[in-house]
């Protein structure tokens, strides 16, 4: 168990990792809070450091950046804790944003919490969120779900777990893969009305709302340009089926059930996944039963 009191007993020399948001697009959405923490603190970790420095010279910040993401975290991610170690204070920062949302800070974060450091969360601007309050589509409950797999049978068993979601669910997207990814989500999920979020903050802002195949059309008329946050509406409960007809396993023992996709085409762990789905069981314990 870890209980941490963020801003009691602090002492002098204390390594603490702080995770600061930065603009998403329009650089005035950064806060005055987050502007003193990059000042005052010893090391700025950074997503990409040439992006990170862009904003440090608007305003005139000058402190030592240094580079972590998702292909150097397992040395990077090592020195930065020996950095905390040392009693030194971190920013992390993503390119936009919160970190740890969709980036590897999530591992810093994780790691550096067992190693007993405090970690410090200085709140500001997202754009999933940025983009679901402007969306006109449910905001009571929600799913954020990040990007979805690049491969196309992944990303199918992703959608297919989805499909039941009555939640509104929030997704990242970038220019070159949003139509292929709206066209699975219209496959798997039917004609839902959904909302692309584009630009967000910046001066060509651009939200268009519709269904999917409306979306589509639009994307194949024009310039697919910018980073996308797909607002997809959730499962409508009238269109949920009757629960004698969705229990189709219900005469099926548990191998059997497994054996059912392993013979429609997936492996038996994806099978194993979709049965521990189903049954809502734990993967693990379908895993292990399965043929014993």
């Amino acid at each position: 168990m870890n209980i941490q009191k963020s801003f009691s007993s602090i002492t002098e020399g204390e390594g603490i990792l702080y995770l600061v948001a930065t603009p998403i697009g329009n650089l005035e959405d950064i806060t005055v809070r987050s502007l003193r923490t990059l000042r005052e603190v010893d090391l700025i970790a950074c997503e990409d450091t040439r992006q990170t420095r862009k904003l440090l010279t608007h305003f005139e910040i000058e402190k030592k950046t240094v580079s972590y993401h998702e292909h150097n975290k397992l040395a990077s991610g090592s020195e930065l804790l020996s950095i905390l170690g040392e009693g030194k204070s971190i920013a992390l920062v993503s390119d936009a944003g919160l970190p740890a949302i969709s980036d590897p800070g999530a591992d810093l974060v994780r790691d550096a919490i067992e190693a007993g450091h405090r970690i410090i969360p200085i709140p500001g601007a997202n754009a999933a969120l940025t983009g679901l309050i402007a969306s006109g589509l449910p905001t009571e409950r929600f799913m954020f779900c990040g990007f979805l797999p690049r491969d196309k049978k992944p990303r199918k068993l992703e959608l297919d777990r989805l499909a039941t979601y009555q939640e509104t669910l929030l997704f990242y997207e970038a220019p070159h893969r949003i139509t292929k990814t709206l066209t699975a989500m219209l496959e798997t999920w039917g004609d839902r009305q959904a909302v692309l979020a584009r630009e967000l903050t910046k001066r060509y802002e651009e939200f268009s709302r519709g269904t999917f195949s409306e979306l589509i059309q639009w994307l194949e008329e024009g310039e697919i340009r910018g980073e996308f946050c797909i607002i997809v509406e959730g499962r409508n409960p009238a269109d949920v089926e009757p629960a004698h007809e969705e229990v189709w396993w219900n005469e099926l023992d548990l191998n059997q059930h497994v054996d059912h996709y392993i013979n429609e085409g997936y492996s038996v762990k994806e099978a194993c996944k979709k049965t521990a789905e189903d049954r809502r069981l734990s993967r693990r314990d379908v895993y292990n039963q399965y043929h014993q």
